[in-house]
């Protein structure tokens, strides 16, 4: 039972949940229900399942797949690395400082990178080859988005690695398992709690970009945060992005779920 203090505590914790989650969510609830003349219809939910929108919602879940795939294939090694060096909190912060930089300034500069005149493409002509193309592709939308998500990505890997008993890892090739068995029955099974969250924090955000499909992919990829962008600054119809805000809460919420860490731990 909560004592009165106990009580008091939390209230300003409740006021904030209420007023910055609760209320928006159930502000785009609202206009979810509101056609182009502010008319009560579900016509909104009717049209997010045809075959656009569909196609739109596994679009988006294939790009969020290959992003979240290529951040975890390259992170969790890094972090294994890092736990491996010696001022591993020195470097670990090298890498988390990058995120610290400004969105928008680092898709700009990617824009030049990758640009047809940027220094990728001035290497390629001292081969004597042509320019290629690289902005604008779904290589460069994938790429720039790995970049900015890999830091939260290396985090609780690192993390979990970071507290793992050395003496497990010990244990299992004294025991003659090879270096493989041991990262698959001990080492991985071990820091999973670590690689869930960093599918958390990378596959749920993936899935709403906007701005990088914008200006890297050029909308050559379209995904539901590119949807939810176009519906309310470039159509004006708050109702059908409203909806398809509910249906990407409502995912974002399975994800969460489908990912959470388990009760109970292990023995």
């Amino acid at each position: 039972m909560f004592d009165k203090a106990s009580k008091g505590s939390l209230f300003p914790y409740a006021f904030w949940i209420a007023l910055f989650v609760i209320a928006p969510i159930a502000l785009i609830v609202y206009y979810s229900m509101l056609d182009l003349n502010g008319h009560f219809t579900f016509d909104n939910y009717k049209a997010f399942f045809t075959p656009v929108y569909l196609k739109m919602t596994l679009t988006s879940f294939w790009y969020a797949f290959l992003i979240t795939f290529f951040t975890l294939m390259i992170a969790y090694p890094t972090a294994y690395l890092l736990t491996k060096t010696k001022h591993k909190h020195l470097w670990l912060m090298l890498i988390i400082i990058p995120s610290w930089i400004n969105l928008l300034l680092k898709t700009y500069a990617f824009i030049g990178i990758f640009g047809l005149y940027g220094p990728i493409n001035a290497f390629i002509k001292v081969f004597g080859l042509e320019q290629q193309q690289i902005l604008f592709t779904d290589f460069s939308f994938i790429f720039v988005s790995v970049y900015i998500f890999i830091p939260f990505m290396i985090i609780p890997i690192f993390n979990s690695l970071n507290k793992l008993n050395p003496t497990l890892v010990y244990a299992a090739r004294d025991l003659g398992a090879s270096s493989f068995t041991t990262f698959r029955r001990v080492i991985f099974p071990l820091t999973i709690d670590g690689v869930k969250s960093g599918i958390q924090v990378t596959f749920i955000p993936a899935l709403s970009l906007f701005m990088i499909t914008r200006l890297i992919a050029g909308n050559q990829v379209i995904t539901l945060g590119t949807a939810i962008e176009q519906q309310f600054l470039v159509s004006q119809n708050w109702g059908m992005g409203s909806t398809i805000a509910v249906f990407l809460i409502i995912l974002m919420v399975i994800i969460m779920l489908f990912t959470g860490q388990k009760k109970g731990g292990r023995a």
